[in-house]
């Protein structure tokens, strides 16, 4: 057999929903968009979506709305992927990297509130695998240190304390607390790339839970504003007969998601529901199969800690194993046809991060969880027939090695 990684689920809605947008003579954003976007609110209950060409861009453009720049702090964990951190660098802020809690690939929540002080504006959680993060103790944290919180914008002086920014690019349709991700912090970036639960080849959203200083209205124009040059009318406005004229308001960015994107994400999230039953399935199955191997698979489900995933991620730690057995692992299951992945390199570990000082040996329990993992196949076109293939050459490979 040959097995890919993650190939995304598309069938014949996706498809007819992207030739509708095809022949209706507007592709770009428009009336698919704005549906989208629509459909991501409703579906997370929250307050109101914005629809951008990435997760990256909702993560830059919501530190940049909130007024985060050059001086100020932000805290991220040290086990995500770099966007996490690039964003904030990218405008001009420095990323603060927080180590995983002893044997977790969530932050230490319990150190959390000693790297808060008064250049901190913001932190940036990661529901790393679809798993999310315990918000009420990175909350508990935010609030045991408001009271040397420095506000240098408007909307920081309407939260009047650090902001929670959810990385949610795995988290589309997890929830903690009975509380689906979107409204588990204050704002939560979703990503759509071809590999995420819920597709649209590329892209990202970012929705926000309520607040009763926010204008919704007020702060979705100024996401349009900077995810299209600035410009004071979109291009469906500016299109209306007469409507031409237009100003640009500041010189800002251009990472708008198009209607083409948000059509396929319109056919993905009707069948969202079942495609997440799927995959829950298939760790179930994983589970069930891998309980008595020498390892330690990640918890997607919780009925004590009131938390169920998306499943975006299987993620499995050799126990008692290094990086090379690891590897070697990677290897012997390619020469089977099944294609495995690490998640992820701790940002410490990365060329990027070691230039602006950061170093791995300060960090041991986020490489500790890096040496020996590996992340098996899980997508919802998994067949039972595949997914059994999966775990028999899983198991050969560590008895092998």
């Amino acid at each position: 057999m040959n097995i890919p990684f993650s190939p995304p689920d598309i069938g014949e809605d996706e498809i007819n929903e992207v030739v509708d947008t095809l022949k209706s003579g507007w592709i770009t954003t428009g009336p698919k968009t704005k549906r989208f976007e629509k459909l991501i609110t409703n579906y997370c209950m929250s307050e109101k979506t914005v629809c951008l060409d990435s997760c990256t861009a909702a993560l830059e453009m919501t530190l940049r709305i909130l007024g985060v720049k050059t001086g100020d702090e932000v805290i991220v964990p040290a086990y995500t992927y770099t966007a996490t951190a690039s964003a904030v660098c990218h405008v001009g802020a420095k990323p603060v990297i927080i180590d995983c809690m002893p044997n977790s690939i969530q932050m230490d929540y319990e150190r959390l509130p000693d790297l808060i002080n008064e250049r901190t504006k913001v932190i940036i959680p990661v529901d790393v695998a679809g798993v999310p993060c315990d918000y009420d103790k990175i909350f508990d944290a935010v609030l045991s240190k408001r009271g040397i919180f420095t506000s240098s914008s408007a909307m920081q002086d309407i939260y009047n304390r650090v902001v929670v920014l959810a990385d949610g690019a795995h988290s589309f349709g997890a929830k903690r607390n009975f509380r689906t991700s979107g409204t588990l912090a204050d704002f939560t970036a979703f990503s759509f790339h071809a590999v995420k639960n819920l597709t649209t080849g590329e892209g990202g959203a970012v929705t926000w839970k309520k607040h009763s200083d926010l204008d919704n209205d007020e702060l979705y124009r100024q996401y349009m504003l900077l995810s299209l040059h600035g410009q004071s009318k979109d291009a469906l406005t500016k299109n209306q007969l007469g409507a031409w004229e237009y100003d640009i308001i500041g010189p800002f960015y251009k990472c708008n998601m198009t209607d083409i994107m948000a059509s396929i994400g319109i056919a993905q999230i009707k069948r969202y529901p079942a495609m997440l039953k799927r995959r829950k399935q298939l760790i179930e199955f994983y589970d069930r199969e891998l309980s008595e191997c020498s390892v330690s698979v990640l918890q997607h489900y919780s009925e004590k800690d009131k938390f169920s995933s998306s499943g975006h991620l299987y993620l499995v730690k050799l126990l008692w194993q290094d990086e090379t057995y690891r590897n070697n692992i990677i290897k012997r299951m390619a020469s089977y046809g099944v294609s495995t992945n690490v998640h992820y390199k701790p940002l410490p570990m990365l060329t990027a991060y070691q230039r602006m000082g950061y170093d791995i040996e300060d960090y041991p329990n986020a490489y500790n969880m890096y040496k020996n993992e590996i992340t098996l196949p899980l997508y919802s076109t998994l067949t039972d027939e595949q997914a059994q293939y999966v775990v028999d050459c899983f198991k050969r490979c560590i008895k092998i090695i």
